[in-house]
């Protein structure tokens, strides 16, 4: 719903706070409720509840595998505020988008995760995720993106 803008915000803050990324958050709570709540979305976002109180969210958006020549998920964002931390509500957040996966035909689900966060890596591997450490991820962002679309 559009009213869950604001609290879907100020979960991508906490997340980028505890990330230490609080300094590369441009989106607001109108941007983030254009791209989740338009007439066609591109992302979707599931927000868990611990007793009625909102604990945690997953942001997440449908890829695509020329290989396997089927779509997947990608998560972009997983985050459970540090009060609900080890009831199991990232663990749900993740069976919830592998159930969707599975449904919906999906070749894989995948995400990133920072070098430096063992706990969610050492949980990761505790589901049965791989690293895929022979990949290195690239991006473009900035003057660079600007200089690329103008090549």
């Amino acid at each position: 719903m559009v009213g869950d803008a604001a609290l879907i915000h100020a979960l991508v803050c906490e997340l980028a706070e505890y990330e230490k990324l609080k300094h590369e958050v441009d989106a607001s709570a109108e941007t983030l409720a254009r791209a989740l709540f338009c007439e066609a979305p591109r992302v979707y976002c599931d927000v868990a509840e611990w007793d009625g109180e909102p604990a945690g969210f997953a942001l997440w958006f449908y890829n695509f595998s020329t290989f396997r020549g089927q779509h997947g998920i990608y998560l972009e964002d997983l985050f459970v505020r540090p009060a609900f931390r080890g009831k199991g509500l990232g663990k749900a957040l993740l069976a919830h988008l592998a159930k969707i996966a599975v449904v919906e035909d999906c070749a894989r689900f995948e995400w990133s995760v920072l070098d430096w966060n063992a706990p969610s890596i050492a949980f990761y591997r505790s589901l049965g995720a791989v690293a895929m450490d022979e990949w290195t991820g690239f991006r473009v962002t900035g003057g660079a993106l600007a200089r690329l679309a103008e090549a």
